[in-house]
């Protein structure tokens, strides 16, 4: 049976929504939201109702609707949870509504989702939201006890590449052991085991830098920048997430424009061909980094995956491959497939693959 599922992924500038019939996408559309538009609001979920209504005249453009059987939204930044599809009710609503521990506009993706599809009585759900920890403990802890590492990852993305990866390789998703690697704005380098990422460097934390996130930083050096009475405590927040990488050193986080800047040559050009040969250099010593976090007295990793927007530049994927190749075979998956990972995750709870988790299991009221 093939399920009519639309989907919608909010972001800080833009929400967009597909709709989906069976692993078909029928149509899609990104709804862009000025600054402006933006700005009258004091946080994400103020947002709501305008949002609300832009996806509903989207959704109208359509018309006729084939008959929905669930809507899917993107996981928000809510307490950590194990991976999987999860109903968005009440308690998780709530939850989401919070803006804890950041006000992210991927929050509104369940609450965004429960209003549409309460309107028919149908299930709204999250999949792999970006809080999915399977850490194990080892991985977590750091020289100071008050500074465990948190897990943020791409989840969404990278688990349905693993899925991806399992379907060529002809092994079942869950007996993989592969290393995935998310090259977007941030970047993500994660360990799956046996269908569990058991490691990853914090998105926004550590790692390495990245078009956007300055990565893992000299922790002295960074304290004395933090008292150095340069900074607020908001702008050191934007050097490090959103300001830093590429767009520190070159002022742009756009790969498109970096190739530009080394084509014209000169001495922009040849810096910016350095900072690109650096990231593949750090990106690639994070792989191996995480191939040792696989080890659990088997020494085996099937594949290096690698996933989003920059797997699409061949050549920047090949300096990294010809550091770590020797590690395992690596295959390339371009762009993020949100989208349709959403689908499928509501797909397999409908089709009684997977029992839908609740938020309420995990942390009750």
């Amino acid at each position: 049976m093939e399920y009519s599922i639309l989907t919608i992924n909010p972001g800080s500038t833009s929400t967009k929504i597909a709709m989906f019939q069976g692993e078909n996408e029928v149509w899609n559309e990104t709804i862009r939201h000025s600054v402006d538009d933006l700005a009258r609001f004091g946080s994400v979920m103020e947002q709501f109702s305008f949002r609300l209504e832009m996806v509903l005249d989207a959704m109208r453009q359509h018309e006729p609707l084939p008959k929905l059987d669930a809507v899917c939204g993107r996981g928000g930044i809510i307490d950590p949870l194990p991976s999987g599809t999860f109903l968005v009710d009440g308690r998780m609503i709530d939850r989401l509504k919070l803006g804890k521990p950041w006000d992210h506009a991927s929050n509104l993706g369940g609450v965004l989702a429960d209003a549409i599809a309460s309107r028919t009585g149908i299930p709204a759900f999250i999949v792999d939201p970006v809080c999915v920890d399977e850490m194990v403990p080892e991985a977590k802890i750091t020289g100071l006890p008050e500074l465990p590492l948190s897990c943020f990852s791409h989840a969404l993305n990278t688990k349905a590449t693993v899925r991806r990866a399992a379907k060529d390789l002809g092994i079942p998703w869950d007996k993989l052991r592969v290393v995935v690697v998310h090259l977007g704005g941030g970047i993500t380098i994660s360990a799956h085991r046996l269908g569990l990422i058991v490691d990853t460097n914090n998105v926004n934390e550590c790692g390495p830098f990245a078009p956007e996130r300055a990565g893992g930083l000299p922790s002295g050096a960074l304290a004395d920048l933090c008292f150095s009475g340069k900074h607020t405590y908001e702008e050191m927040r934007k050097k490090v997430v959103g300001g830093g990488g590429l767009r520190a050193h070159l002022g742009t986080s756009d790969m498109r424009e970096v190739d530009a800047m080394i084509e014209r040559g000169g001495p922009e050009g040849e810096k910016a061909a350095f900072l690109r040969r650096a990231m593949a250099w750090h990106i690639a010593k994070e792989i191996g980094a995480q191939a040792v976090s696989m080890w659990d007295g088997e020494q085996r990793v099937d594949a290096i995956l690698f996933t989003g927007g920059i797997a699409y530049d061949s050549d920047f994927i090949a300096m990294v491959q010809e550091r770590v190749q020797w590690i395992a075979p690596c295959l390339v998956y371009p762009g993020e497939g949100e989208m349709p990972a959403l689908a499928q995750g509501a797909e397999r709870v409908l089709s009684g693959e997977e029992k839908a988790k609740r938020y309420g299991d995990y942390y009750p009221a």
